[in-house]
């Protein structure tokens, strides 16, 4: 369990990595050429007709430091979500087999409980650490030691939940993430409006370009901070949803195809055609 976290770990720092190379080229090789390119082009039409009104450009927009931050978490965020998410649909698709084989009007006694269980232990080592055979094993196990079905349905809702509790803990960086974004969104705001105080007397003076520019920046980084962030959330808001429906999905299972066969005979019951008796029903000698 420890190496398999570990190597999500690794995994995830790897993505950061390959994303920061990839989008940084994008914008060296693509996005800043092209903007300064609009950029030079809207000045010179702005300073030759004074009524001119510049186009938005997607390359302008996209073209600063906090934009290019909320991006690359934007795209490391999805690759987290994506990893998880097709790990959950794995998951689901075990809810189509019958783990079990238990068929209908069987009772599964607690002597029966280690035979049944040796299909799901025949599962693949990576398919036995999914939800759904580690209630079912621990089930099994708890039934055939304390003969108990209540004991058993307690089991695999404390599995469930402390599956679902594992599955929300594993969230936490995305919702840093998501929390993160529009927070760098509001520091190219806070730096934009600062640069364009700074050009104030360039503006008294009539030159009101460089103003410009820079609330240009500052309601372009929290523009593309606030649409990254909603389409994240969103994504969230799904992969939590597919989550919690696996956990449910799975103790549903539990109960249809395992604790519904569950039956523990009563004292006395018979063995081998023959009536067993308990100490209680054994006759007193006269």
């Amino acid at each position: 369990m420890k190496n398999k976290y570990l190597s999500e770990v690794i995994y995830q720092i790897f993505a950061l990595v390959i994303i920061v190379i990839v989008v940084h080229a994008v914008y060296v090789a693509v996005i800043r050429p092209n903007a300064d390119i609009i950029a030079q082009q809207q000045a010179m039409m702005q300073q030759a007709d004074s009524s001119y009104e510049p186009e938005q450009s997607l390359y302008v927009i996209l073209k600063d430091f906090e934009q290019e931050t909320c991006i690359i978490l934007f795209f490391w965020a999805i690759f987290i979500i994506g990893i998880k998410a097709a790990r959950t649909m794995k998951e689901r698709a075990l809810l189509d087999r019958e783990l079990l084989q238990v068929s209908a009007g069987t009772s599964i006694l607690p002597e029966d409980a280690r035979q049944y269980a040796r299909p799901v232990q025949a599962l693949p080592e990576k398919e036995q650490g999914f939800l759904l055979p580690r209630a079912l094993q621990t089930a099994l196990h708890r039934f055939g030691t304390t003969r108990s079905v209540q004991d058993v349905s307690a089991t695999v809702r404390g599995v469930c939940d402390s599956e679902s509790d594992r599955l929300e803990s594993e969230l936490a960086i995305v919702r840093y993430i998501a929390w993160a974004i529009p927070s760098i969104g509001f520091i190219g705001t806070v730096r934009g409006i600062g640069m364009a105080l700074g050009k104030a007397q360039q503006a008294v003076d009539g030159d009101i370009m460089g103003v410009t520019m820079n609330l240009g920046v500052a309601f372009n980084s929290t523009l593309v901070a606030l649409v990254t962030s909603i389409m994240l959330m969103f994504l969230l808001h799904q992969l939590s949803l597919i989550q919690d429906r696996l956990v449910l999905d799975s103790e549903n299972y539990c109960d249809e195809h395992l604790i519904r066969y569950l039956q523990v005979p009563e004292r006395g019951a018979a063995r081998g055609g023959q009536r067993v008796l308990s100490d209680e029903s054994v006759p007193e000698p006269v």
